[in-house]
Parts: C-alpha cells; structure tokens; sequence
C-alpha cells in the first residue's frame, strides 16, 4: 500500500535527526509570503521545511524547485475542488499508519519517535495526514485529466518507427512459468494444538498477566506485524481474507480478544484498537500448524505421479490444474502466474504473466532455482516451496515460454510500446492543462524568488 511517487525513503536514526534540525531551523526563520497561486499562498517557512526534510532527493535549486511543486500541487488541489475529487479519510489513514509504524521501527519505540522528531504522537499523525492526503489527491486528479487517453496501433507503430536502434529499449530475458500447487495434509492433533496455545494467549490477556502486543511480539508468526505488537494499518473488508474480516469486523470492545479465526495464513486471535468509518485497525497473532515430514512426501509422490501422466500426454498440464491445484490464485487461470509490477518505461502498474528471474525469486526463491535449469516445455520434479500466505506447499511447475534479452519489437512488445505512447500523451495532457491553468490563475512571486529555470515555464508574466 505504498504511494506511488512518495519522497525518497530516508535510512534509520538520520532520517529523525534531519527531522530534528529542520524543526529547530524552522523556530528562527522569520516568516514571509514568497509565492501566491490564486487565494494560496506559499510560506518562506513551508519551503525550507521541504528543503531540509527533502532536499537532498531533488535536483537542482531547492528554492525553485520546491515552491515550484507546492505551486503545482495547489493548482490539482483546487481543481479538485471544482471537480468534486475526494480522498475518504479512511484511505489516507491507511498510508498514515503505515508510515508512522515504519517510523517507529526505525526509531525503536513511539518515545524515540517522538523525541527524534519534537512532536507528539497526535502531531506526527496530522502532518502525515495532510502530507499523504494532498498527494492522493493530485494522484487521482491526473487519473481523472487522464483518463480518456488510449493510444491506437496506427500510434504505437508510428512511435516505434521513429526510435532509432539506439533508442529502443533492452528488454530483459523474461519467463512464463505455469504451476500446481499441492498442499499436505495438516493432522487434526496439529490444528488443536495451535489452538489451544491460541486459547492460552487470550487467557492470559484477558487475566492481565501479559499484554496482546508483548505477546504477538514473542510469539506471532505474522513478522511484519509482530516486530509492531501485532498491529496492522487500517485496512477495509475487502482488503483482508474472508475469515480473518468476518472475525475483525464483528468486533467492538478494544479490551476483548476474539474468536479464534481462521485464514488462509492460519490460525489468529484478534484485537480491536479502532474503528474508522468502513475501515479497521487491529492487532493480532498468527500460528499456523507445522506439517509432519511424512505428508510432505505424501503430497510429493503424488505430484510426481502427475508429473509423469503429463509427460506421457495422459493429460495436459493445464486440466491437471483445474483437477486438483490447491492453489486458487492460479487455478482458474491454467496455474499461470501472474505479475504485477511498475513498467520501466512509464513507471505505471502493469500486471503480466512475465517475470524477470529476479522478479520470480523475490516472488519464490524456490520455485526461481527450479524454472533457472528447466528447458520451455519442461515439467518439473516436484518440489517444496513457501508460498504468498506463508505457507509450506508442495509443486511442480512448467516452464511455458522464455523470452530471450532483445531490444523492445512490435511483435513481442506491443504493450510496452502502447504503454509508452500512453505514457507520453498523458504528460502532454498534464503539461498543457498547467500551462492552461498558469494562464488563468492569478499568481505572484517575490522578485527575490524569481530568478530560476522552472520546469514549467510561465510562472512570471
């Protein structure tokens, strides 16, 4: 749930001791009006905040560049006024928590946070509030300026025409990978047994012996949440699994511990903190049951025995999947994987059934070494992997295309092109929409401020 565009990610203690200088810099700055765009207008002290909090991540003048994107950011935001483009406060309180529970972990604790950045918890809330929520909203003001902008094949042929060999881009060797998923049987006894330790937890809050969050500290084997007490951002029904929401949701007392749920992650308890309108934040602990050895070799001379009926054409790969894949992210799709990812072109999300092998083994390293050694066609030995829910799993896999490293062709490339095309009318649209609006809007700069190179010439009439 990251913003597309955010500032550049600063490392650990520096980040809050920048914090810290900018906010005592700030006290001894006398205050003045350097720029006006329309009835806003932008402060000497709004932009040496920028400066020292960001200054390092921006090229060129940060004097120029910085009232510059404020200007700029003022012209979406008032547009977005006239056109009614809202931003729900439960959306921009996800980025926020996400945010500060980063901020946290780099820090140490909320103290540390807190002293790093001379503020209170509620004040380092509001200003990520107001920061993440004027970014969604210039990011889905361009979304609605954009919208209508499609590129036709006559356009995309055109532009690929006129780049010349130098200029088309290298396209890394990419692959397409089908797989069927097996999951080994869990015994029943395993499943008590986490539930019980489960049950243990909860009596154990509930008698004040230890808290929630120490305990998901200690013991959840959700590690992302864990390392924050148990506490997830705030997060609709919709972007939670069915089990853990139905669960989440039917909660209303913060003191209480729910039910045990069940997910496809495994087995939690949960504990309400808040409530913002369709949104949620809990915290909560993960177990899930171990799998014995022997049902892994269950599952595996299973799949093998599938992996021959393949290879000896009893059956294709893709009806196997739709019999018996225990994984349904992939089996209503013939086990094709897909990937979503920022086209290197046009920096927007794509999704594909493409991979780089970097990009497959950030997904599965396992699964990454078996496609690395495997010829198109070729199906797998079965092997174990970890999956997206954390899980063991067994697999086989089939390696359906490899497409070799090449310069970037109409043939094999087409929507990458028609990305980039996209991609170039939409800024377009953006550049003439400012220069429009730089025309009809009223704006003045401080002749001290003056003296730049814009990006967007037009500033100074």
């Amino acid at each position: 749930m990251k913003v597309y565009g955010r500032y550049i990610n600063l490392i650990c203690l520096s980040i809050y001791s920048v914090l810290s200088f900018a906010q005592s810099t700030l006290n001894n700055v006398i205050d003045e009006v350097v720029w006006v765009v329309g009835d806003d207008a932008i402060l000497k002290s709004e932009i040496e905040k920028n400066r020292l909090q960001f200054g390092s991540s921006l090229t060129g003048n940060p004097y120029c560049v910085i009232p510059e994107q404020l200007a700029i950011q003022k012209l979406f935001i008032h547009q977005a006024v006239i056109d009614s483009v809202e931003v729900a406060d439960a959306d921009v309180n996800s980025y926020v928590e996400q945010e500060v529970n980063e901020k946290i972990l780099l820090a140490g604790s909320k103290e540390k946070l807190e002293e790093y950045m001379q503020m209170t918890m509620t004040q380092i809330r509001e200003e990520f509030f107001d920061q993440f929520k004027n970014e969604l909203i210039m990011r889905r003001m361009r979304e609605k300026l954009t919208e209508d902008v499609k590129a036709t094949p006559a356009e995309v042929r055109r532009y690929y025409k006129d780049l010349s060999e130098d200029s088309l881009p290298l396209i890394p060797t990419q692959v397409e990978v089908q797989i069927l998923v097996q999951q080994p049987r869990v015994h029943p006894e395993e499943i008590e047994r986490v539930k019980s330790t489960l049950r243990e937890y909860t009596e154990r809050v509930n008698s004040g012996t230890t808290s929630f969050s120490t305990l998901a500290r200690l013991y959840s084997e959700d590690t992302a949440s864990a390392r924050q007490g148990g506490e997830m951002p705030y997060m609709g029904r919709g972007e939670l699994d069915p089990g853990f929401a139905n669960v989440a949701f039917s909660l209303t007392d913060p003191t209480k511990v729910s039910k045990i749920a069940q997910s496809e992650f495994g087995f939690h308890i949960i504990q309400l903190i808040d409530k913002r309108g369709d949104k949620i934040k809990c915290r909560h602990i993960l177990k899930r049951p171990e799998i014995q050895q022997e049902d892994i070799d269950t599952a595996m001379a299973h799949l093998d025995s599938i992996a021959n009926h393949i290879r000896r054409e009893i059956v294709t790969f893709d009806e196997a999947v739709t019999v018996v894949s225990d994984d349904k992210d992939t089996r209503n799709n013939h086990g094709i994987l897909s990937n979503t990812r920022a086209n290197e072109l046009t920096g927007e999300r794509e999704t594909t059934t493409r991979f780089e092998m970097g990009e497959l083994s950030a997904l599965s390293p396992e699964l990454a070494r078996v496609i690395s050694t495997m010829e198109v066609g070729e199906i797998s030995k079965p092997f174990t992997m970890v999956n997206s829910k954390g899980k063991t799993v067994c697999a086989i896999a089939k390696l359906k295309n490899r497409i070799n490293s090449h310069k970037a062709n109409m043939a094999e490339d087409f929507q990458t092109l028609k990305a980039a095309v996209e991609s170039e009318k939409k800024q377009k649209v953006i550049l003439d929409w400012i220069k429009e609006k730089q025309r009809t809007t009223y704006i003045r700069i401080n002749p001290d401020w003056r003296d730049c190179e814009f990006q967007y010439p037009g500033w100074i009439k």
